[in-house]
């Protein structure tokens, strides 16, 4: 395994990080006792492989279900000295809320402490200020850091980069989990506002919301080759030192198989990575023209500037993404997310765009004329039925 120093929590971090929302036996809190002995020792197997190759970052939240109490059953079994345990607790209006949950949190972990506290979901500036006004949660934090429950604090977010730029700022948060990998590159400003505060950085979700990278169509595996895609993506996002661990959602022992071929490419990634990234470019420049590839983003509007709250960003990356790599299975799953995931995936899908006028909205835009026929597309290829967040199922 290699290391990388998080900022200024000065941990050695490894760079793949096991994150814990995909091995625990339901989203919602269960009882010990209905745990089936093969889910445990699935995740019990899961936890000892990552340990065994050094993956020592363990990363899981209170809104993962049973994932923490699962968890709690084999962590005291390790050297505490030799993990690094991260848990997730949602901000809350009312901060003794917050801090009954993170007590749940550690007692489910049978654990004294936690090395990091990750306030869950900062995805919009209310978040935000509940989390940093006086008396709020992370003044919970802080005294929770005194009582030595807690040892550093930071943030996760799918917030708008500007929104994790405005958290970054406040100087008060040690690292972030955020979303950032080859598909989506728009919260590069985030990471670089994460560096001048020298916090540390980790990626959410790579493999899965970065493309299902698991399950790539063809056309995708093509282009990435001699890599994986999963493979490639990692080496994408580690050839940026700024970057400082990818989370593996593994669900088994050997989902960190392919994740861990990327080890021994790292000091050849300037190699490695031109000819696919040129592949990956032209492709998508075949197939969506060139002054659309350059230009499509230019004056978006945010869904709270247009009507019907549509997503006009989201959608058109995710038909990009469809029509450029045959990425369908993903785009699909991500559009029919659209109304149904709050603060975490905003905005609507484009069911009714026939009904909006969408004119004003776009005047900014070089291809206002043509976007509301793309949106109608979109819907075409990627509608079918709604879906939840895995957290809510």
């Amino acid at each position: 395994m290699q290391y990388r120093r998080f900022g200024r929590t000065e941990l050695q971090m490894p760079v793949f990080s096991c994150g814990g929302m995909r091995y625990q036996y339901k989203w919602d809190d269960a009882q010990e006792w209905k745990i089936p002995d093969d889910n445990q020792q699935n995740l019990e197997a899961t936890i000892g492989r990552a340990v065994e190759v050094g993956i020592n970052h363990i990363e899981t939240a209170r809104g993962y279900g049973t994932s923490e109490m699962q968890l709690g059953k084999i962590l005291p079994t390790f050297p505490r000295e030799k993990l690094i345990v991260q848990t997730k607790v949602s901000p809350s209006a009312d901060s003794n809320e917050f801090r009954r949950t993170f007590e749940k949190s550690l007692a489910n972990l049978q654990l004294d402490y936690v090395d990091l506290l990750g306030l869950h979901g900062i995805n919009t500036d209310e978040v935000l200020h509940d989390s940093i006004r006086p008396g709020g949660c992370l003044d919970v934090a802080r005294k929770l850091q005194e009582e030595g429950k807690v040892r550093f604090i930071g943030f996760s977010t799918h917030a708008p980069t500007d929104v994790i730029v405005r958290a970054i700022e406040t100087g008060h948060f040690d690292y972030v989990n955020l979303h950032w990998y080859y598909i989506n590159q728009l919260n590069w400003p985030a990471i670089d506002a994460a560096l001048r505060q020298d916090m540390g950085v980790f990626i959410i979700s790579p493999s899965d919301k970065g493309g299902m990278l698991y399950k790539p169509p063809v056309r995708l595996v093509d282009l990435c080759k001699p890599l994986s895609p999963m493979v490639f993506n990692n080496l994408f996002c580690l050839s940026h030192p700024q970057v400082h661990t990818l989370s593996v959602g593994a669900s088994r022992p050997t989902d960190l198989d392919e994740h861990l071929k990327t080890l021994e490419l790292l000091d050849k990634a300037e190699e490695i990575l031109p000819p696919i990234l040129e592949r990956l470019e032209k492709e998508a420049i075949a197939r969506l023209g060139e002054e659309w590839v350059r230009t499509w983003r230019i004056g978006l509007p945010t869904p709270e500037k247009t009507p019907g709250g549509l997503n006009i960003p989201v959608i058109l990356w995710l038909r990009n993404l469809a029509i450029a790599y045959d990425m369908i299975d993903y785009a699909k799953m991500r559009y029919n997310l659209l109304g149904n995931a709050g603060h975490w995936f905003p905005g609507a899908k484009a069911d009714r765009v026939a009904e909006l006028d969408l004119r004003q909205c776009l005047a900014p835009s070089p291809h206002a004329e043509k976007i509301p026929a793309l949106l109608t597309e979109a819907n075409y290829l990627l509608g079918g039925e709604s879906v939840q967040r895995l957290s809510q199922h």
